[in-house]
């Protein structure tokens, strides 16, 4: 099958045998000379990488020999880093277990680690070492995690080799993810304590260099792994019979409404009050207002949240509360149900209760600038969504578009990578729904690809068509002619009078007409302008009439106001059009016959409809056909034409 490629060659690297190799460099590493050893583990830490000779080297006990060096640890630092160098490379082919090393070796390894002053490239393999011992089984988990102090690992997060930052925090994401829930807490804890989310929001998110792609794997992990410490609390119900849980709802009543003093109200007045000042909280079970967070998720997470912006912001907490109840019922904003559906929202867009991704790096360094991220979040985005509520005039049957619209506004946020909750919620904000409207009719452009460079350039090679379409119609329009009102100083309407353009465009017939008439024969207008002797057009405060009675007109007329200047501008003829719409088709007719450009804003909207509608057309056939940006390269013509049937011989 694959005979013809032969012909095409191949480059061979001439090396040696794998066997010869491995007995070459197990006899090289034993010898008295420390040079040879030090060239001999450091060619084996160059083709341990391939397989054979890793089998090779193994089945004479190579590793033994590597394992013995790291005990004794007698070599210097280079020969050291060659050593781990080539025993984490046999180590990866999965010849041999993790778990036939000593512990000596493991409590050597953990030594380097914890060492302040070892050489930096022994810690980098080191860590490596122990991050691979830690996924391989729970035991060498436990051993690993008895010999390494917590305290080192964080201080490696701190220096400035970003090899050494990347290799201490996989080892961390190891530890944290091998470990059992309870311990996963303590080491949660330790960390908070230790304040290490503000090392890494310091030393690495915002150090010099940029943050490469296997640290953002594992700043994904850890952000990943700490959120999903909220999953109970989002898979938890509320528990009706919890005394706790009916405090916490009570409590969001009593900081959202002063009442008086409750137990001087007898059992129903007080049941009653209860249940009006829920409905204003915005429960939908007024009665029994934990019905509400039976769902889940968000469960009783909801609540937690909730709780927190009420007695973290209890101004912006009341101020929501006591805002919404003043407006009409159906243009309240439901504070509970609204807190309900965020929370689920940011739940699904922190991904929380999903495990974390081999290959994700989708990490947000907001993240690392916050303790409470969850929490912080909702506090910003529930004043948000009261914000999109009034900006969108809002009624109870548009609460799904609403979170819609919220849930966008977040998503988009977090995606510009905010690296601090202010940042976060000035750019939110910023993001208002006139906002998220103008970017879903670009995304719209694009998506039908209206906005692609050979589309583009179609436009444009309509254009002139589309134009000249425009202006046969503009002089048309002028040809039927119009009847508008003269403006007199002594009352504001006086005469009608009617102007048309003859039929051949080179005379401008107008004259006083009755009111009720339709269309005068252009016979009946008395008097005529050349079109020739029309020197300028003039429009608004810029016309004659509009400067006699200068302070005594207001905009809507000077908006319907256009000159015409004839004999050297001596002599004007002034009008005032019955609707924009006229002044629009009169202004760009007249500057047509002047032969200037149209600039009306009508003339912008109907050529951008006919382009719509054109593009539209010529695009039918290519409906789900990807539109390149460029066009194809054009092949070169043939060496000759001889494949040509030349007809008029035939025909001969």
């Amino acid at each position: 099958m694959n005979r013809l490629d032969i012909k095409n060659g191949c480059i061979l690297r001439l090396t040696k045998a794998p066997g010869r190799c491995a007995e070459d460099l197990f006899k090289g590493i034993q010898s008295s000379d420390a040079g040879v050893r030090c060239d001999s583990l450091k060619e084996l830490a160059s083709v341990s990488t391939d397989v054979t000779f890793a089998q090779e080297f193994i089945s004479r006990d190579g590793h033994l020999l590597l394992v013995k060096i790291v005990e004794d640890s007698n070599e210097s630092n280079v020969i050291m880093t060659h050593t781990l160098t080539g025993f984490m490379e046999l180590m990866d082919h999965g010849i041999v277990s993790w778990e036939n090393l000593s512990s000596v070796f493991i409590k050597k390894i953990a030594g380097f680690v914890n060492a302040k002053s070892t050489d930096a490239s022994i810690q980098q393999v080191c860590l490596d070492i122990l991050e691979s011992m830690v996924l391989s089984s729970h035991s060498l988990f436990l051993q690993v995690k008895q010999e390494i102090t917590m305290e080192r690992l964080i201080a490696h997060l701190q220096v400035t080799n970003q090899q050494i930052q990347t290799k201490a925090m996989a080892l961390l994401m190891a530890l944290l993810q091998t470990a059992g829930d309870s311990d996963r807490k303590d080491m949660f804890d330790f960390l908070t304590k230790k304040n290490v989310r503000q090392y890494i929001y310091k030393n690495i998110i915002h150090s010099s260099g940029s943050v490469q792609d296997e640290m953002a794997h594992y700043l994904y992990v850890l952000q990943s792994v700490t959120l999903n410490l909220q999953e109970p609390r989002m898979r938890t119900p509320l528990d009706c019979c919890s005394q706790e849980q009916r405090d916490i709802l009570h409590g969001l009543r009593q900081a959202a409404f002063e009442t008086e003093s409750e137990n001087s109200l007898s059992h129903e007045r007080r049941r009653s009050l209860c249940a009006k000042e829920f409905r204003k909280l915005g429960f939908s079970n007024n009665s029994n207002p934990g019905q509400d967070l039976s769902r889940t998720p968000p469960g009783l997470l909801a609540l937690d949240t909730m709780y927190y912006f009420a007695t973290r912001y209890p101004d912006a907490y009341s101020r929501f509360v006591l805002e919404n109840s003043s407006r009409e019922d159906k243009h309240e904003c439901p504070f509970a149900r609204s807190s309900i559906q965020l929370t689920l929202i940011l739940c699904e867009i922190l991904r929380i209760g999903e495990p974390p991704s081999e290959t994700g790096s989708g990490y947000h360094p907001i993240f690392f600038s916050q303790d409470r991220l969850m929490e912080e979040l909702f506090c910003v985005c529930i004043q948000l969504l009261n914000k999109t509520w009034k900006e969108m005039r809002a009624t109870q049957e548009d609460f799904d578009k609403v979170m819609q619209v919220v849930r966008e506004q977040i998503t988009r946020t977090l995606s510009s990578k905010p690296t601090s909750l202010e940042l976060f919620k000035n750019k939110v904000n910023a993001l208002n729904y006139s906002e998220i409207l103008k970017l879903r009719q670009t995304e719209r452009l694009h998506q039908e690809e209206t906005l692609a460079p050979p589309v583009l350039e179609l436009k444009e090679r309509l254009k002139p068509e589309l134009l000249e379409l425009i202006r046969q119609q503009r002089l048309n329009r002028l040809c039927q002619g119009t009847m508008f009102r003269k403006i007199s100083s002594r009352r504001r309407q006086d005469k009608l009078w009617y102007c048309r353009l003859s039929p051949n465009h080179k005379m401008l017939h107008y004259g006083d007409v009755e009111e009720d008439t339709e269309n005068p024969p252009i016979e009946t207008l008395q008097e005529k302008i050349p079109v020739a002797d029309i020197k300028g057009l003039l429009t608004g405060k810029d016309c004659p009439h509009m400067k006699e009675n200068k302070g005594k007109q207001n905009k809507e007329v000077l908006d319907l106001a256009f000159s015409i200047t004839y004999d050297v501008e001596e002599y004007s003829l002034n009008f005032i059009a019955p609707s924009r719409t006229d002044f629009c088709l009169w202004t760009d007719g007249l500057s047509v016959l002047l032969g200037r450009e149209m600039s009306s804003e009508s003339m912008r909207s109907e050529l951008e409809i006919l382009l719509s509608m054109e593009i539209k057309l010529r695009l039918l056939d290519l409906e789900n056909v990807p539109i390149p940006d460029n066009a194809p390269v054009v092949p070169k013509p043939p060496s000759n034409f001889n494949f040509c049937y030349d007809f008029s011989q035939t025909e001969q």
